[in-house]
């Protein structure tokens, strides 16, 4: 519980100094496994579709996590409830050669973010829904601790 916390503490410290950022949320797995039928859905306002947007994946695992990447499914759905865009992304969580940790932390425990949808135009305002699915085919996957999504203003069209 006191690491949920900090985590939380921190990415409300980080994500409050970006004047990018549009959405984001991350979502602690139970137990620290996730099994395949929890597909978390992450729901974000777009106002502005004038805007290109960036979306990006966030995970956070422990050092015991059996692979190197990380499979996972997203579903992305539109304020009408059509389905806008479903794709399978591998997101590197250690150098498949050294086997050192990728992305930010300290002890056993690391955070990636890996840009998942670049320039993306939302062409209506509204809610939008994106699921994420993990496609490891082992279930429970161990050692992932939570996953999120970070939707962020496009730094190119700033």
């Amino acid at each position: 519980m006191h690491k949920a916390f900090v985590w939380v503490a921190a990415s409300l410290v980080l994500t409050s100094c970006d004047p990018g950022r549009v959405y984001e949320q991350n979502v602690e797995l139970p137990g620290n496994n996730w099994q395949i039928d929890n597909a978390p859905v992450f729901e974000f306002e777009i106002q502005d579709t004038t805007q290109v947007y960036d979306v990006y994946f966030n995970v956070r695992y422990n050092l015991q996590y059996d692979y190197y990447n990380l499979y996972l499914r997203h579903q992305l759905i539109g304020p009408d409830s059509a389905q806008l865009s479903s794709s399978l992304h591998e997101l590197l969580l250690m150098d498949s050669k050294t086997g050192q940790p990728l992305g930010s932390g300290s002890s056993d425990t690391y955070d990636v973010q890996s840009l998942a949808l670049d320039d993306v135009k939302f062409s209506k305002a509204g809610t939008y829904k994106l699921k994420l699915t993990q496609y490891m085919r082992r279930d429970p996957l161990p050692q992932i601790i939570a996953v999120g999504v970070r939707v962020a203003k496009d730094q190119a069209q700033e």
